[in-house]
């Protein structure tokens, strides 16, 4: 079966992950401070703080931001479930707002409808790897007193149409290292901002809500701490950091990878109507942590059957938040909510995309796609 993603660790990665395992630190020690570094120089945030996954990235922003109940925090429903549970995980109500038809990122236009006295943020996700329209969500959300959250999990390495890198150009905003990832540390995940005192309060919360982590304490010889509010153990380990280290070094190459592959993709697909992949901005640097592409809604059933059939690992990305039970008993969502995304889904699938892949396999998928469709 060819993975719709896939990890890549060589022996390099292996290496240096060992160095950490005969090291006096596995954990809240100087390889998570390097990690946390080298992604602060790559993409030029001031403030990165290192979690254990992105989900926890998300709920460790939604609580330095202040979200409790009562409060509204405006969501795209095209995205993985965690983009709105973060929201829930703190007493907030997730509001959904629609997307832009051709790219499925968050539209302005309507999240702007969808702004009450209760609103105090809203989450925009780089869906697939491309930045969204930050520059009228800011509008939007200076207009309205709100903050813009940047969940970058799709994103790292991407630039908007002025340059920005994706994790710089939302007032806070969040990266993924599942293995699925550009990049991976196992699970882990990382908050970017400028702002010193977000970054201050998500770095206690990672840690019981507890002021100084075991490697602060003996630099200060102490075994004094304090408790200072409710947190989690949100404590991502040296062992993951080491491998986030290394993966980091050789992100440029992947993203290249992606990148030819995606193009080969679209030349494939350029003259096959049945096959509308999803527009790529002017000017943007797409991050291809996914290939989606829209078929006859009629089809896709047995079309992703058939691709499975002949082991292709397609997907789907994702079903609109909005559709889960738990939304629909919890919140009272339903059909309706956001037309523009719910029609999308029902056309959507991903092909595989990684940089294990090559140029045949490219030819490969592409050609058993176009004859799924002929003969569903």
């Amino acid at each position: 079966m060819i993975p719709y993603g896939r990890h890549i660790i060589d022996d390099e990665d292996i290496a240096e992950v060992v160095k950490v395992l005969k090291s006096d630190w596995l954990t809240t020690g100087p390889a998570v401070k390097q990690f946390e570094n080298a992604v602060a120089a790559y993409t030029g945030a001031k403030e990165a703080v290192a979690v254990s996954n992105g989900t926890a990235a998300l709920h460790a922003v939604m609580h330095a931001l202040g979200i409790k109940e009562g409060d509204e925090v405006i969501v795209p429903p095209i995205t993985f479930a965690a983009s709105a549970n973060c929201v829930v995980y703190t007493g907030g109500t997730p509001v959904f707002a629609d997307v832009e038809e051709d790219t499925l990122l968050l539209d302005p236009k309507e999240v702007e409808k969808k702004i009450t006295p209760a609103t105090k943020a809203v989450i925009a996700v780089d869906y697939a790897g491309q930045t969204c329209d930050y520059d009228r969500l800011r509008e939007v959300c200076q207009k309205h007193e709100i903050v813009l959250v940047g969940d970058c999990c799709h994103a790292i390495g991407a630039r908007d149409e002025h340059g920005r890198t994706a994790g710089t150009i939302a007032d806070i905003s969040v990266f993924s290292f599942h293995p699925v990832k550009h990049i991976t540390t196992g699970e882990g995940g990382m908050v970017l901002t400028d702002d010193a005192d977000l970054a201050h309060k998500i770095r206690t919360f990672r840690n019981h809500g507890i002021n100084l982590d075991a490697s602060a304490r003996s630099q200060k010889c102490t075994w004094i701490y304090e408790m200072q509010e409710l947190g989690f153990n949100y404590r991502i380990t040296d062992i993951q950091c080491a491998l986030g280290i290394s993966q980091l070094k050789k992100l440029d190459l992947f993203l290249k990878s992606r990148r030819a592959l995606a193009s080969q993709y679209d030349e494939f697909f350029a003259y096959t109507p049945e096959i509308d992949p999803l527009m790529t901005k002017c000017g943007v640097e797409h991050a291809y942590h996914l290939y989606v592409v829209r078929i006859p809604a009629e089809k896709r059933e047995k079309v992703f059957e058939r691709m499975r059939e002949k082991g292709i690992g397609v997907n789907v990305h994702y079903i609109p938040v909005h559709y889960h039970p738990y939304y629909r008993q919890t919140f009272a969502t339903s059909e309706g909510f956001c037309p523009v995304a719910e029609a999308a889904y029902e056309r959507l699938l991903t092909l595989p995309l990684h940089p294990a892949m090559n140029a045949d396999d490219v030819n490969f998928i592409a050609k058993k796609l176009i004859e799924a469709l002929k003969e569903s």
